[in-house]
C-alpha cells in the first residue's frame, strides 16, 4: 500500500521539508521514500506552511489517519512519541506530576481569578438537574409514554442536562468498564505511553485539548477512541491492558449507542419532526459518529486555583455520561450559577451538544459546563458522544424555518465545526454563538 505524506524535520541549522511516500514492505515495516527535499530555511514559509495547513485541514476534514508512528520517527529522529511530536509544548501527565510529589500546581494549570472555582456554598447548592425514569418510554400506556416525552422536553429547554435512570444498561457492565478504565490509569507511565495521542485525531492517551501554544492547561488526563463510524473504528488503538478493556469497551459502546438513538427519537418528536429526523441527519443508524472519551482527574493540591475542564459547550450532537458516583465535580451552568451535578447511582447525565442547537435552530440550546476537582479523590468518568458522521454537512432543520424563524446558523460539517475546540481548547459557548451573531 502507497501512502504520500508530508513530513516536517529539523537538523541542525535548518529545516527538511520532505514529500514522502510511505509503502509497507512484505514484512509488515514501513519504507520512506523521499520524493522532494527544500532546504535552506527560506523556503520554509513560502512553501512549507500553506502545504502544513493544508495537510492538517485534510485529515480534520476528511477523517484522513495521520501518519503513523514511524513515519514521523523517521522524519524527526528525536522524537519518541506520536505525542511529543505533534504538540506545541511538551505534554506533562496530570497524574505523574502528581505523584512526583509537587505541593503547588505548575502556572500553565492556574487560571486567572475570574475563571477559578468557588468551593462557599450558595443558594443553589440544594439544586440537582432533572431525574427521568425512561421505563415507560415504550409502556402500551400512551400517557404514561407521553408523560415521560414531555419531561424530556422540559429538560431540554430548560437545563439542556438531564439524568436518566432505568435506561436499560446494565449496571454489571458499566460498573465494570468504569473500573478497568481506573486500572488503566493506574499503570505505570511506560504502558500508558504506547497510546499517547496527537492534536490530530485525538484518540489515544491524552492530556490537554487544544494545539495552539501557551493555552491555559485543565488539570485531567483521558483516552479518547472512536467506535463508529466502523470505519473510524481501530482496535489496536485501544488499551490490550488490563486483558478484559478491549470487550468491554465494545460491549459498553453498543449499548450506549443504543440509548442514543432512543433519545434521537425522543428529541425528534419534541421537535415537531419526523421520528428518524435527528438520527438520519447524523448519518444514519450505524453511521453516525460515536467517540468515547474516558476522564481521570487526579487529587489536586491547589484546586481552588484550576479546573478539571474548563467551561465548554460540547461541539458535538449528545453526550451521554457515566459520572464517577462517588464525588461530584460537573457543574453546569444555569441562570448565571454553576450548579455541582450531585450524580446518582446507576444514572447517565445526557446533555445536549453544539450540532443539535444548531439542527433545531435554537429551539435546543447546548449548555457551558466545567468540571472542579478537590484535593481528597480522584475522579474517573465515560463520556460517550453521539455526534454527526464528520463529513456530512449540518444546518437547521427546513421544517423549522419560516418567515419569522430564519435559519440562525450556516451550514458546516462536523470535521470542520470541531477544528475550533481542537485547536484552542475549551471557550465556553463562543463558537457557537459567533456562527449565529455572523450569519
Amino acid at each position: 500500500m502507497v501512502t504520500w505524506g508530508l513530513g516536517l524535520a529539523s537538523g541542525g541549522d535548518s529545516m527538511v521539508v520532505a514529500m514522502t511516500k510511505e509503502h509497507k514492505d512484505g514484512d509488515g515495516g514501513v519504507d520512506i521514500e523521499p520524493k522532494y527535499r527544500m532546504k535552506p530555511l527560506i523556503y520554509f514559509v513560502a512553501y512549507t506552511i500553506p502545504m502544513l495547513k493544508m495537510f492538517t485541514m485534510f485529515n480534520f476534514l476528511f477523517d484522513a489517519r495521520p501518519l503513523n508512528s514511524h513515519l514521523l520517527s523517521n522524519l524527526a529522529p528525536s522524537t519518541t512519541t506520536v505525542d511529543a511530536a505533534l504538540w506545541p509544548e511538551p505534554v506533562a501527565r496530570v497524574q505523574h506530576l502528581l505523584d512526583s510529589g509537587i505541593q503547588e500546581i505548575p502556572k500553565c494549570y492556574i487560571k486567572k481569578p475570574s475563571e477559578r472555582p468557588s468551593f462557599i456554598e450558595s443558594a443553589t447548592s440544594d439544586l440537582n438537574i432533572p431525574v427521568i425514569d425512561l421505563q415507560y418510554l415504550f409502556s402500551d400506556d400512551d400517557s404514561l409514554r407521553q408523560t415521560t416525552t414531555n419531561l424530556v422536553a422540559s429538560a431540554c429547554r430548560e437545563w439542556g442536562f438531564f439524568h436518566v435512570v432505568n435506561h436499560g444498561i446494565s449496571q454489571q457492565l458499566m460498573a465494570a468498564t468504569q473500573k478497568v478504565w481506573r486500572e488503566f490509569f493506574h499503570l505505570p507511565l511506560e504502558e500508558k505511553q504506547k497510546y499517547a495521542n496527537s492534536p490530530i485525531t485525538y484518540e489515544g492517551y491524552g492530556s490537554r485539548l487544544g494545539a495552539e501554544k501557551g493555552v491555559s492547561l485543565d488539570w485531567s488526563d483521558y483516552f479518547f477512541l472512536h467506535f463508529l463510524p466502523i470505519s473510524l473504528r481501530d482496535e489496536k488503538k485501544w488499551p490490550q491492558i488490563p486483558v478484559s478493556c478491549r470487550e468491554l469497551v465494545e460491549k459498553y459502546s453498543e449499548e450506549v449507542v443504543k440509548l442514543g438513538g432512543k433519545l434521537m427519537k425522543i428529541f425528534s418528536r419534541n421537535l415537531g419532526l419526523k421520528e428518524n429526523y435527528l438520527e438520519e441527519a447524523f448519518g444514519g443508524e450505524g453511521n453516525i459518529g460515536a467517540c468515547l472519551r474516558v476522564n481521570y482527574y487526579p487529587k489536586c493540591p491547589q484546586p481552588g486555583l484550576t479546573l478539571g475542564i474548563s467551561p465548554h459547550s460540547d461541539p458535538g450532537g449528545m453526550t451521554l455520561l457515566f459520572p464517577d458516583e462517588k464525588v461530584s465535580g460537573l457543574q453546569v451552568r444555569h441562570k448565571n450559577n454553576w450548579i455541582t451535578v450531585k450524580p446518582l447511582p446507576n444514572a447517565f447525565i445526557v446533555n445536549l451538544g453544539d450540532q443539535l442547537q444548531v439542527l433545531s435552530n435554537a429551539n435546543y440550546r447546548s449548555v457551558e459546563h466545567r468540571v472542579i476537582v478537590n484535593a481528597e479523590k480522584e475522579r474517573v468518568s465515560l463520556a460517550y458522544f453521539y455526534n454527526p458522521r464528520g463529513d456530512i454537512p449540518i444546518k437547521p432543520a427546513e421544517e423549522l424555518i419560516t418567515e419569522d424563524n430564519p435559519p440562525l446558523y450556516p451550514c458546516m460539517t462536523f470535521n470542520e465545526y470541531r477544528l475550533y475546540i481542537r485547536t484552542r481548547g475549551p471557550c465556553g459557548k463562543a463558537q457557537v454563538e459567533s456562527l449565529k451573531s455572523s450569519h
